[in-house]
């Protein structure tokens, strides 16, 4: 029996319904949506392949931001693949470090986009897009901007940069 095609309504279905595993926080819910192998990058954070490492990083996602919440604001999709803008929210308080760092307390709110590629009903693919900088200030790993902080930093790696410069002269 041949698979049915694919249809941007079943692409959407397939979105929403993933994301609603990850806003259950449910890791093994997740993974029944991927293809095995299916890579998964989340830009400036992390490089994922289904199951074994995606499921792995989002158990330790929500270890570490136990109120973590997810929100879908819109799905717009194609035969092939979807684009999901979602809202996050959560407070690094729980018992596992994030990205290195250990709990701060902090709260932390992201808005960001995810682009998923689907084949035979399963995600193969998955970009995410959000502003690890602004997910950095939020935690105190980077100083607020324009804040004292912000200028210290700033005048700190134009000094290197400087320096860099001139030795690569000499």
């Amino acid at each position: 029996m041949a698979a049915e095609p694919q249809t941007t309504e079943s692409v959407e279905t397939l979105a929403r319904a993933y994301f609603e595993r990850v806003g259950a926080r449910d890791p093994d819910g997740m993974m029944e949506f991927w293809r095995p192998g299916g890579k998964g990058t989340i830009h400036g954070i992390a490089e994922l392949t289904a199951p074994d490492s995606y499921r792995a990083w989002f158990v330790n996602l929500f270890a570490a931001f136990p109120d973590w919440r997810f929100e879908v604001e819109a799905v717009v999709a194609d035969e092939r693949r979807a684009a999901v803008r979602w809202r996050a929210t959560g407070t690094f308080d729980g018992s596992a470090q994030f990205e290195g760092f250990d709990p701060t307390g902090d709260s932390v709110e992201l808005v960001g986009v995810d682009l998923l590629e689907v084949s035979e009903g399963q995600i193969i693919a998955l970009d995410a897009y959000s502003n690890s900088i602004q997910l950095a200030r939020q935690l105190g790993a980077m100083p607020e901007r324009g804040s004292r902080g912000e200028r210290a930093m700033n005048a700190a790696f134009n000094l290197k940069t400087r320096v860099a410069r001139r030795l690569r002269r000499s």
